[in-house]
């Protein structure tokens, strides 16, 4: 086998890129940088129902998007292309020339019709279907030859060695498997339109790109024997095989698109950053030393390896996740910051103008909220205070529990604070003026909490909001005197 790690990620683009073939991706790819080998894209795309360009370009997005790169495949290039599975027919016929030359496979004449009714006939005795029982494989070459000749529709099976003993290999995750070859049926392998079968096309592929570790879920751990068999018919090395557990919901089932959001743009797009998912995933399975949780690409492409993937079911825990990320979010920085928030700024009422034309302004946002924030997408409700101009979206919940109150002297409050917003000769800064209107305490003989609420609640509309002289500051005085002008008028008639 070749001293060089090559491993492939070999989606099929049927729908949007999963949970779970993230980590697939993630785990392949890592595994490449770790080993200084190369980490291969191949779309698996013969499923004419279902397999489309834009599925093709939704899968690569979430690929660029999660900063998985790859080193060969669609877009790149490379010298084991092409790397779209409906551009490799040449080798899978090509494959089945070999297979027939060695002798290891054999033409297949029975109907669908004759093998259902065979199958029908072996569920009704006792031991029941074992596999199909090999009718054409006693033909010889010369009658085999004869029906091809006259053109009678046929498929291509593998000729299962009847003296092979148990099919065994090491998986890098589950350890040593054991499955007896006699239960193995001689396959399809190619069918009778010439197309290849899933399990063909697979092997053919990977040994083709000389693939050294096949890094896939467990649901494939079933295909594996019979992989290994057109491995050995072709006469080509068997791979390493790691295959990873399932990823559970946090009801304990299966992910569901019903249950869960599954896909990788869903996350994108409800806020959650590329590193942070990518963190996550990683750790559905596979751990650094078993406590380190917060695991950068640089770590994880030096440190992975497969001896640390766990056969246990990894919990796909979406409160974990918006830890994570929001500690994501705190390290990231301003500027980083505004250009992932866009899309929320703008739905908090920003315009991709303004964003451009003050850059220094909207990375006084980021302190802000870098504390309060699990995802991106919590920006635009948060921040949409900063906003509206001179007007004040209140909430009633705020108004009755601060400004109407029974004794809150609200409207005294907002008069005196009124006053000193509107001294110009007090700098429009955080500091001076929170301290003028911290000292509005000692005179009006209320606590600090009696005081800042109800310019909160004029202000930022609520009772809860990100820092409130920090947010002032950033506000044209204007502005602040119009809405706090604005609520003595609508909730205390002044």
């Amino acid at each position: 086998m070749a001293d060089t790690v090559r491993v492939r990620f070999a989606p099929s683009p049927t729908g949007e890129l999963h949970i779970g073939g993230a980590r697939t991706a993630i785990y392949n790819w890592a595994f490449a940088r770790a080993m200084g080998g190369t980490f291969i894209l191949r779309i698996e795309d013969t499923d004419p129902e279902r397999s489309t360009e834009e599925n093709k370009q939704v899968i690569l997005r979430a690929m660029r998007w999660l900063g998985l790169d790859w080193d060969e495949g669609p877009e790149v290039g490379g010298e084991f292309g092409p790397y779209l599975q409906t551009q490799r027919f040449d080798t899978y016929a090509a494959a089945l020339e070999e297979l027939k030359a060695r002798g290891a496979v054999y033409p297949c004449f029975c109907t669908k019709e004759e093998l259902d009714a065979k199958r029908a006939a072996a569920e009704a005795t006792e031991g029941g279907y074992s596999g199909y029982d090999r009718t054409c494989r006693a033909l010889s070459p010369e009658e085999a030859q004869a029906r091809i000749d006259a053109g009678e529709p046929h498929v291509w099976r593998l000729k299962v060695p009847e003296d092979h003993g148990p099919i065994e290999f090491d998986d890098a995750v589950y350890g040593h498997m054991s499955f007896p070859a006699d239960v193995m049926d001689d396959m399809i392998l190619v069918r009778t339109d010439g197309t290849p079968t899933y399990n063909f096309a697979v092997v053919c592929d990977d040994a083709n790109m000389r693939i050294t570790h096949v890094i896939r879920g467990d649901d494939h751990l079933s295909n594996t024997p019979r992989q290994i068999l057109i491995y050995e018919a072709l006469g080509r090395p068997v791979p390493t095989f790691a295959h990873l557990s399932m990823i559970l919901g946090s009801d304990g089932r299966k992910l569901s698109k019903r249950r869960n959001a599954t896909s990788v743009e869903e996350y994108r797009d409800r806020g959650y950053l590329s590193d942070a998912l990518v963190n996550f995933l990683a750790l559905l399975g596979w751990s650094l030393d078993g406590e380190t949780t917060i695991i950068s690409r640089e770590v994880l492409c030096s440190q992975f390896s497969l001896d640390r993937i766990t056969k246990k079911d990894a919990v796909f825990d979406e409160t974990k996740l918006d830890w994570m990320n929001g500690q994501y979010i705190k390290e990231m920085g301003a500027d980083a910051w505004v250009q992932a928030s866009r899309p929320w700024l703008v739905q908090a009422g920003a315009t991709e103008a303004d964003i451009d034309a003050r850059p220094e302004w909207y990375a006084k946002l980021y302190p802000l909220v870098a504390e309060r924030l699990a995802r991106l997408d919590e920006a635009a409700d948060k921040l949409a205070y900063l906003f509206w101009g001179g007007r004040v979206e209140l909430d009633e919940k705020s108004v009755a529990k601060i400004l109407t109150k029974d004794g809150a002297r609200a409207d005294e409050v907002l008069r005196a604070v009124r006053g000193i917003l509107a001294d110009e000769s007090v700098p429009w800064e955080c500091e001076p003026l929170q301290e003028r209107v911290r000292a509005l305490t000692e005179e009006l003989d209320m606590k600090a909490k009696g005081v800042f609420q109800p310019v909160r609640v004029a202000v930022c509309g609520n009772m809860v909001s990100p820092p409130l002289f920090e947010s002032v500051e950033l506000l044209p005085r204007e502005d602040v005197l119009a809405r706090i002008d604005q609520t003595l008028s609508e909730v205390f008639g002044a």
